[in-house]
């Protein structure tokens, strides 16, 4: 559709909030006659609501179930469930659903609109969306992380900034109502369960996730240490020419990233690739240096050398980044111990990569468990654990797990929900560590049954670390910067 086309159409836009309210600003100067259906009727929705109806927009509160009458399209916010009402109502009368991303791809001016470079993936999007746009940075590439990241697509499309590529970080729901967005080149870096509640199966999910690859040019990036994000590449119908990139934290083999004697290799994007392999970075240009973080880096270089990246770049973009608050972030060593907190790691895939990367280690888990189960997390770090501190709503369920694969790990069971069992667990766990540990906060939860999210989680934990620190009488080092390692 062309930005014309929108004259006069009649359009739905499901949601308030950060996504529905630009996209009904932005559809509302296109001149669509927009209605704005939303299932809240608090303080805010009322305000916002008000603040649309001076433009033009019809609001409903309180009937997000609804199909206005002479609805041609639907916008939805990605959060908003497959099976609805609304979009039921909307398949039985023919009526196209869009996300914003979706609505964002067809408002590209076609003249010069910049080529996406798009990453998906359980865990490790934002890092490696973050990484991938410093190194484009460094490659003097015009160019913005956009995305499920935070930045709104549809204000980077409509913009004046004249960009040269995208690193657009693409979540399973944007994906799911994201229909024909085609990228120069993706990455999905990897699959566990996740969101189940709102897919419905595994399948469903793996599939949401796969759309990404659709259409791909030149480059479908894979984790070649998880089979199912190979078998969404052969399933993709792709461009003539695209070729399947993996990327491997062991030696890689053609057509591969990989790591040799502690430097990232490129044998993907090299004239003979059956023979040769090009340097990109050292393993400590990488921060933190941790397993799972080092393959991010390997799929933003995959992604960066697909659109032509010096390997230059690639190095100088790497040891340019830091990552993102509460993510492996090193916030003390008291008494020998040191701190990190992890609590972006909010489900047991995320969480089995952090503790991965420590040894031995005095966990701090729980919250709300979104369904999952904790079996094979505990089955693959139980030799790793010198104790576990369990918080939050969901607790049990870790503790049960524990009690039936890691018996003879100490746990110590917090009966509380309130945001002062942070503290709690810090002391706790300093009881539990050794000098060599390390306390790590990597809840395998979400965070809303005790915080607000996940940052003010971590928040209280780096509070709670120097709190400790402070009242220590041996020694104790505290960084100056959160997201440190």
């Amino acid at each position: 559709m062309t930005r014309q086309d929108f004259t006069g159409k009649h359009v739905t836009v499901a949601g308030l909030g950060v996504s529905g309210v630009p996209a009904a600003r932005v559809l509302r100067d296109l001149g669509a006659e927009v209605t704005v259906v939303n299932d809240g009727d608090d303080e805010r929705a009322r305000a916002q609501a008000a603040d649309l109806a001076a433009l033009g927009v019809t609001v409903r509160l309180g009937d997000g179930d609804t199909l206005p009458e002479g609805t041609e399209l639907i916008v939805t916010a990605p959060g908003w469930k497959p099976d609805k009402p609304l979009f039921q109502a909307a398949a039985a009368a023919g009526v196209p659903v869009w996300g914003d991303v979706e609505l964002a791809w067809q408002l590209r001016d076609p003249d010069k609109a910049a080529p996406w470079l798009a990453v998906t993936g359980t865990n490790g999007k934002t890092t490696t969306v973050q990484m991938l746009a410093s190194i484009l940075r460094a490659a003097g590439l015009r160019t913005a992380a956009v995305g499920n990241i935070g930045v709104s697509l549809l204000d980077v499309v409509l913009g004046d900034e004249p960009y040269d590529v995208l690193a657009v970080e693409l979540s399973s729901y944007q994906l799911h109502w994201a229909p024909s967005v085609r990228a120069h080149s993706a990455a999905v870096l990897n699959l566990a369960p996740d969101h189940l509640d709102w897919h419905g199966s595994m399948a469903a999910y793996a599939a949401d996730k796969g759309r990404i690859y659709e259409g791909n040019q030149v480059a479908c990036v894979y984790n070649a240490a998880d089979p199912a994000t190979e078998d969404l590449v052969r399933e993709a119908d792709v461009e003539e020419g695209c070729r399947a990139i993996g990327f491997t934290l062991g030696t890689p083999g053609p057509s591969q990233l990989g790591i040799v004697d502690g430097i990232l290799v490129d044998r993907a994007f090299v004239p003979n690739r059956h023979k040769q392999a090009q340097e990109l970075a050292e393993v400590s240009d990488v921060t933190p240096a941790a397993p799972h973080n080092i393959a991010n880096a390997l799929a933003a270089a995959a992604l960066a050398r697909a659109f032509g990246v010096e390997p230059a770049a690639v190095r100088d973009g790497l040891r340019a980044f830091r990552p993102d608050a509460h993510r492996i972030a090193h916030v003390a060593d008291v008494d020998g111990v040191r701190y990190v907190d992890d609590s972006k790691a909010t489900n047991t895939h995320a969480a089995q990569a952090s503790l991965a990367a420590y040894e031995p280690i005095v966990w701090i888990a729980g919250g709300l468990a979104k369904g999952a189960t904790f079996d094979d997390l505990v089955v693959a770090s139980a030799k790793r654990l010198r104790g576990a501190v369990l918080i939050g709503a969901d607790r049990a369920l870790i503790a049960e797990a524990l009690r039936r694969h890691a018996p003879d790990v100490p746990v110590v069971d917090l009966d509380r929900t309130d945001t002062g069992a942070m503290a709690a667990a810090v002391r706790e766990a300093a009881r539990l560590a050794r000098p060599g540990d390390t306390v790590l906060m990597a809840p395998a939860c979400a965070s809303m049954d005790m915080f607000v999210n996940y940052n003010a989680r971590g928040d209280a934990f780096a509070a709670a670390v120097r709190e400790l620190a402070s009242g220590s009488e041996g020694s104790a080092q505290v960084s100056q910067r959160s997201n440190e390692h």
